[in-house]
């Protein structure tokens, strides 16, 4: 049984690390972080897929941590989809790195790899692995120079910027 728990603590662990040879970023404010960000672009995943207008929304939570209010636009029903979620840090509030769970006892990896730390009107997030990405802003657009710099970043980081998708905000 001891085993058993070592495989399922591992296994949960990892869905919270960071990709081997990056790192989050340091001196990190929640305060400026609050908020809401639209998403730019994503790699493709399951829970937001066929969605446009992706936003979400963070506040501070009772008890510590952060409450997260992911919601977009369904392109084929144009149904409002919405998740409440908790995200909590994993090494400290100065670190941009956080373990958000949507679905229970579940927690998954938000990596915050670069960040505009002057204004905090851009970041780019990673999961867990190189299959997760996101670069979210405070306005639904980038200006070109910032958005091409982020995914130079992204792919010199080795994520797949060709499979990026680019979040609509009709």
């Amino acid at each position: 049984m001891t085993k058993l728990w070592s495989v399922v603590f591992l296994l949960l662990s990892a869905c919270v690390g960071i990709p081997e040879g990056l790192k989050a970023v340091d001196g990190f404010e929640v305060s400026r972080y609050l908020g809401t960000w639209y998403e730019i672009a994503r790699l493709d995943h399951r829970f937001e897929r066929g969605l446009e207008n992706v936003s979400a929304i963070y506040s501070l939570a009772d008890g510590g941590g952060l409450a997260v209010l992911n919601q977009g636009r369904d392109t084929k029903t144009g149904v409002w989809k919405k998740a409440l979620g908790k995200a909590y840090f994993v090494e400290g509030p100065h670190q941009g790195r956080l373990k958000v769970s949507f679905f229970g006892p579940f927690y998954g990896a938000y990596n915050i790899i670069a960040l505009d730390k002057v204004g905090y009107s851009y970041a780019l997030v990673a999961g867990s692995d190189r299959t997760s990405l996101w670069i979210l802003a405070r306005s639904k657009e980038l200006p070109q120079e910032t958005l091409d710099r982020l995914v130079g970043q992204a792919k010199a980081l080795g994520f797949n910027t060709e499979a990026l998708l680019y979040t609509q905000h009709p």
